[in-house]
């Protein structure tokens, strides 16, 4: 259904008789939502299709390795929450090829973990 507009558009230009379809009206809010899944989402491909060899390693000093409690071999972790026998290697976030060393992570956006490293966003593959 159309319906005719006027008014300022958002240069405060003058609209007079713009018929606009309000079926397909792009409001600010749904614009917002559909960036908010589309981000992260186009984010995830790219990192998918990195391979780890092209990715560098995570630094252990890295800011958000820290954060994470990241480490390299999952049976040195100190953190409280770690388990034995978690590792990057069977959790859900890691991406890449089985049997890789090191791999890209959902997690760690353009860099590459250890995949028998470990960190406090672990979460068991299903």
């Amino acid at each position: 259904m159309a319906h005719r507009i006027g008014g300022p558009n958002l240069y405060g230009q003058l609209i007079k008789g713009v018929e606009v379809m309000s079926d397909n009206h792009l409001s600010r809010r749904r614009f917002l939502r559909n960036l908010a899944v589309a981000a992260p989402a186009s984010g995830l491909m790219m990192v998918g299709s990195a391979s780890a060899q092209e990715l560098p390693k995570l630094a252990l000093t890295d800011p958000l390795a820290v954060g994470l409690q990241y480490v390299e071999d999952a049976t040195t972790s100190s953190a409280p929450n770690y388990k034995a026998g978690q590792e990057c290697d069977n959790c859900l976030q890691i991406q890449g090829n089985e049997g890789d060393a090191f791999r890209p992570c959902a997690i760690v956006p353009g860099k590459s973990v250890s995949a028998k490293g470990w960190c406090s966003v672990w979460v068991a593959k299903p």
